[in-house]
């Protein structure tokens, strides 16, 4: 079971993963409350997955990229903890890894999440915040550094950013392992989010392109 990254090609996923679309339910403006699932696609034990943003099957892979898609990736290799910034709260402390922010926007409500950490007793008050930022750039611990993380199964959800009128990244979640063109293995981590429209500066992984480009899925009415 694994996400293998094809040179300038799609994702092949092996090991009879999961396949999901979700949608953002709305808190207010375009802040989220939380996700829904909306659709599941019948995939099979292996299937590609299109990250170039140019196939006319999103979200699979129909061969597009053979026209010119550069997916060079240029993400550090490096463990989160090392690049992730430490808010310290009354009960837990909040990890910040900025650089791969997707944009969701769970982390905006009220004062944000950044304030929200230094206010909040228990967990519950604050978890949808951080637990639903599909990238894993928020992580909670406790005092001695654990994180708290959701159970999430092993699964990949196709996200729609139905608020912001957008098509956003792929979502993985329960530490489903991503090798990439050269045969290494990223940092295992619960979720994480990879670029499928084509632009991230930090390929494989979102960084929030799809926002400023309006990438849309054809397929899919926002």
């Amino acid at each position: 079971m694994k996400i293998q990254i094809t040179e300038n090609g799609p994702y092949i996923v092996s090991g009879n993963i999961p396949l999901f679309r979700e949608i953002m339910v709305k808190y207010k403006m375009t802040i989220p409350q939380e996700w829904k699932k909306v659709q599941e696609f019948q995939v099979k034990g292996k299937y590609a997955l299109c990250r170039c943003g140019m196939s006319k099957n999103k979200p699979f892979c129909d061969g597009s990229h053979k026209a010119g898609f550069d997916g060079e990736e240029t993400a550090e290799n490096v463990p989160y903890a090392e690049l992730a910034k430490v808010y310290s709260g009354k009960n837990f402390n909040l990890l910040d890894n900025k650089p791969l922010c997707s944009s969701a926007r769970f982390c905006l409500k009220g004062k944000g999440i950044w304030e929200h950490i230094k206010e909040v007793k228990a967990i519950d008050e604050i978890k949808g915040e951080v637990w639903n930022c599909p990238s894993g750039r928020l992580v909670l611990t406790d005092k001695e550094g654990n994180p708290i993380e959701p159970e999430f199964p092993k699964e990949i959800s196709i996200l729609e950013d139905n608020l912001a009128g957008v098509s956003g990244p792929i979502w993985v979640k329960g530490g489903i392992p991503i090798e990439s063109s050269k045969g290494t293995i990223y940092e295992i981590r619960n979720r994480v989010t990879l670029c499928r429209c084509g632009k991230s500066a930090n390929k494989p992984f979102c960084d929030g392109t799809h926002i400023k480009i309006k990438f849309k899925d054809k397929n899919f009415k926002l």
